[in-house]
């Protein structure tokens, strides 16, 4: 159950020639891969561009109609090796997943992929999360693409340009037998507009056509001697084929302006952000009429040297508008215009900042810095200089509340860093290896939990180093994705095998959470067209793990011993914990239609709510301390005598009952109390309703009269 449906906007796939595509930048993403005749798809959900992996699990209708070949992958690794059917086959393919991380999974694959080259072509979708609104290490796709001779689009922000970077990735990537990485901003993966649609394509060849008719060429196997032959071929043949298309095909954009001695060099990506900063400092209107000519690198590797000469030979100096760092691009151009014995000088990260995201400020603060040094007779509008970066955010700081990212309402498993908490009273302070995924919010405030993050189910090989039989015990917690996705293999297993003493906690939420809520092989409810629900248990038992138990997360008190017992037993070899409970997000997206149905339908329906009676609350705070639940907060205290706030359950609360449990060592605070909200009651909650006033009416009233004569 993903956290979107697009089974509405699907159906715009069905345009065809003479009609508009408006939608989703993903969506159009989509649209381009049918018109394209791909053959077969693949991927790994992960943010911003998991729903690419949505749309088409939406699509399916229309995948099949086409004969469309689409699945999710186990890995980015897995979805990169799909490619391989490229390899002989004039099959197109398409593969996605979140870089960089996704595509550090995929490295081998990648590399192997790209010494063969591709008869068919081989297009890969990156989710570019780059900058402070990222979830991941910060780092470029540039790189690999360099390092792999891959070659790499970067169109601009727009649903025009997105989805002509996709037809031309493939055109591309067959000319010159070579991937192609397409990158898309979170901004991108999510901006909305239109295009013009042209028909879908069936795929020229199917994946089943091409199984009916093997074919085999022993070049394109990656060992020696053919290994060699690969990298002379990436150089002599396939390098020139590219940059020959690219020029052929115009498709990075020159856009002149009377300031002529002057230039920009920027990634397509950055075009918006550009344009704005010129349009600001008078340089440009709203539509990009630029007065600074710009050169729009819409592929941004590899480099079209005779189109930068052109540029860059009448001007006495470019910005080259790379955002992130090594700055790759800005030394390449460095380079060639040195060889070609251009005067022009490169402006770069002198004017703009060697790392971070390049946000609106930013680039205008760059774009200013540049032109008020060379062109400042072109500058007719005032504008206030922005802040430094670093100022803004010490000022932002100061204005605004720290807010770290945390667990959702009701989450599975804030019960379950709670009962860690509580050990860690009793047992001391434990080394816990992290992994990514919901539950590395644990390592913020409240919980301040976890000492590494080393990669998407990597938690347990990270604490494979403290794996003795030694008196103290490191502790992995990873989720069920990262379980399907790396630990079982290169954590789990590694432990049996080296018999190390570990604790390890499989929080069981029965979906990829972190990234949507898409399914996983253990999914407890059934997806469309998967068979899933498959046993964590019954997959560590059968590597050999023999100390296994399974917990419901919400029994603080269960939890809390397992764990002890866990962390104290004298069995050797690693212990499993399965703490099982379906993320609270994905629950209730399952249950709000239901229960909206019901009651629709007069149906009676009981839903919990917890609250806090203020007259009982001695503003201790443990409940906050130790749960952080969203929905746990704190009001003035009614008593006038005491100046603790009390604390407080506002109208998000699910009813999960942690904060109340958690108050005094998992036994439930007096203070809480347990609400039902009945929908159309029936006949016996009505008596219950008159009974229940009346009783509370007639002990109210006699507490008046006594409080009355004591005023007397």
């Amino acid at each position: 159950m993903a956290e979107r449906s697009f089974a509405k906007e699907v159906q715009s796939l069905r345009l065809g020639a003479g009609e508009v595509f408006r939608g989703e930048g993903i969506l159009g993403v989509t649209k381009a891969l049918l018109e394209s005749g791909v053959a077969y798809v693949g991927g790994y959900q992960g943010a911003p561009i998991s729903h690419l992996m949505d749309v088409f699990s939406d699509a399916r209708p229309i995948l099949d109609e086409l004969g469309v070949h689409f699945e999710t992958s186990a890995s980015e690794a897995a979805a990169a090796a799909m490619l391989a059917a490229s390899i002989n086959y004039p099959i197109r393919g398409a593969v996605t997943w979140k870089s960089t991380v996704g595509t550090n999974v995929a490295s081998d694959a990648l590399s192997n992929l790209s010494s063969a080259g591709v008869l068919g072509g081989a297009l890969i979708i990156l989710g570019e999360d780059y900058g402070e609104g990222a979830s991941i290490i910060q780092e470029r796709t540039h790189a690999f693409a360099m390092k792999s001779q891959m070659w790499l689009l970067d169109p601009r922000p727009n649903l025009r340009s997105i989805t002509s970077a996709v037809a031309d990735g493939f055109d591309l990537s067959e000319v010159s037998n070579t991937p192609v990485m397409l990158e898309l901003r979170i901004r991108a993966c999510h901006v909305y507009g239109r295009f013009d649609a042209k028909d879908n394509k069936r795929p020229a060849m199917t994946v089943q056509e091409a199984l009916q008719s093997p074919r085999r060429d022993a070049s394109k196997i990656n060992l020696p001697p053919f290994t060699f032959l690969h990298e002379q071929d990436k150089v002599a043949r396939r390098w020139p084929a590219a940059v020959d298309f690219v020029t052929r095909r115009g498709l990075n954009e020159i856009f002149d302006g009377d300031a002529s001695d002057v230039g920009i060099i920027l990634q397509g990506g950055m075009y918006n952000f550009v344009v704005r900063a010129l349009e600001l400092l008078g340089l440009s209107d709203t539509f990009g009429a630029t007065r600074i000519p710009l050169y729009v690198l819409n592929v941004t590797y590899p480099l079209v040297e005779a189109e930068l000469t052109r540029f860059c030979c009448d001007k006495k100096a470019v910005l080259v508008v790379e955002e992130g760092q090594p700055d790759f691009i800005a030394q390449a151009v460095s380079r060639h215009l040195n060889d070609a014995d251009l005067r022009t000088t490169v402006v770069g990260k002198d004017v703009l900042p060697m790392a971070g995201e390049y946000t609106g400020a930013v680039v205008l603060d760059g774009v200013r810095q540049f032109v008020e040094r060379w062109a400042p007779e072109t500058i007719t509008m005032a504008v206030a200089t922005p802040p430094a970066p670093a100022e803004s955010f010490v000022e932002l700081q100061r204005a605004v509340p720290a807010r770290p990212p945390g667990l959702c309402t009701g989450c599975p498993e804030r019960p379950l860093f709670t009962a860690v908490k509580l050990l860690e009273r009793e047992l001391g302070p434990v080394h816990i290896s992290a992994d990514i995924g919901c539950h590395s919010f644990a390592t913020l405030p409240p919980f301040n939990l976890g000492n590494t993050i080393m990669g998407y189910g990597l938690g347990l090989a990270a604490a494979s180093a403290f794996g003795g039989s030694g008196d103290h015990r490191a502790l992995t917690i990873m989720g069920d994705g990262g379980f399907w996705h790396n630990g079982l293999s290169s954590g789990i297993t590694n432990a049996v095998f080296n018999d190390d003493n570990g604790v390890i906690v499989v929080v069981d939420n029965s979906y990829s959470a972190a990234t949507g809520g898409q399914p996983v092989p253990s999914s407890k409810l059934s997806a469309t067209g998967r068979k899933v629900r498959y046993s964590i248990q019954n997959a560590v038992k059968g590597v050999g793990v023999r100390w296994v138990r399974t917990v419901r997360t919400y029994d603080i008190a269960k939890m809390l011993a397992t764990l002890r017992d866990a962390m104290t037993t004298r069995a050797t070899g690693p212990k499993v914990i399965v703490a099982e409970g379906e993320c609270q997000l994905n629950r209730q997206r399952r249950i709000k239609p239901l229960i909206a149905a019901a009651i629709n339908d007069g149906k009676r329906v009981v839903q919990e709510r917890f609250g806090v009676d203020a007259d009982t609350c001695t503003g201790d705070h443990s409940c906050i301390r130790l749960s952080g639940c969203p929905s746990l907060t704190i009001r003035p205290n009614p008593d006038p005598l005491r100046e603790d706030p009390v604390a407080y359950v506002d109208n998000s609360c699910v009813g999960c009952g942690v904060c109340g449990s958690v108050a005094h060592a998992a036994v439930l605070c007096p203070s809480f109390y347990k609400a039902q909200i009945v929908v159309n009651p029936n006949r016996w909650d009505r008596f219950l309703g008159a009974v229940r006033r009346g009783v509370i009416g007639f002990l109210q009233r006699s507490a008046d009269r006594r409080r009355a004569v004591r005023e007397f």
